[in-house]
């Protein structure tokens, strides 16, 4: 059997079961630059990676604050991400003039999950090229959800998306149990420095390439760009050379 006759549209499975469609747009979110999100009992965090696409164009958005308690990250296809976040924008709006209230993020995420699952059921659509990380503070508190191209949604504590990002995963496991009782300036360093392991040796984290997007309880969903990533990133810098010099101690030790 050909993958060829099964993967011309979204709507027909292979032998194995498979749509190849959807893969192919789980592929696309690989492919994006990588972003992480993580979650505490008092905020949430995203951190993004941004690309350009040449020396003469400006940076990728990577993060997209969607209503005043939460935001998206996303990776793959920016304007599948667009398209996404302006519907994202319509149904927040909708809450607040029918009901009143900020949208719940599990409701949100929910209703996106649908518009994606609802393309594998009509041949002349695809699947959306986008992953997501949809993170913010509603009633319920702080939250932090994954959407996948298929229309599988997930709640998480933390995690990352987008090429390297088992780097990033692999990181936030090893300190998941920090995470829960983390203050807002701790649980940003950790983004950062999950983000940081994701790199390759010859990158590093600047104000440039870097973003960082914050909801508390008590405090609206904010994006950080530019200078205002700065001081963080510093602190990472510092932290990374009291390392390296604690580390050249410990070496003399031992060869003495």
């Amino acid at each position: 059997m050909f993958r060829n006759n099964y993967d011309n549209d979204s709507t027909t499975f292979s032998p194995q079961g498979r749509i190849f469609q959807v893969e192919y747009a789980q592929e696309a979110v690989k492919q994006g630059s990588v972003v992480v999100g993580i979650v505490s009992k008092t905020h949430a965090v995203l951190a993004a990676i941004k690309r350009n696409a040449e020396e003469l164009s400006s940076y990728q958005k990577k993060i997209i604050p969607i209503d005043t308690h939460y935001g998206i990250a996303l990776a793959g296809l920016a304007s599948d991400a667009r398209v996404l976040s302006n519907f994202m924008r319509q149904q927040s709006l909708s809450s607040r003039l029918t009901y009143d209230r900020p949208i719940l993020l599990s409701d949100i995420t929910a209703r996106i999950a649908d518009r994606a699952q609802s393309n594998t059921q009509v041949a002349g659509k695809r699947p959306y090229g986008v992953g997501l990380l949809i993170a913010g503070v509603d009633a319920k508190g702080p939250h932090l959800f994954e959407f996948q191209p298929s229309g599988v949604t997930l709640e998480m504590v933390a995690t990352g998306i987008g090429a390297r990002s088992q780097m990033a995963r692999t990181y936030l496991e090893r300190n998941l149990e920090e995470f829960e009782a983390s203050s807002r300036e701790e649980l940003i360093k950790h983004a950062l420095r999950a983000l940081k392991d994701s790199l390759s040796q010859d990158k590093e984290l600047n104000v440039e390439n870097t973003c960082v997007g914050v909801a508390g309880v008590g405090e609206d969903f904010k994006l950080y760009e530019g200078q205002g990533v700065a001081g963080w990133l510093e602190g990472l810098s510092e932290a990374k050379g009291e390392s390296a010099a604690d580390g050249g101690e410990s070496m003399e030790v031992d060869e003495s």
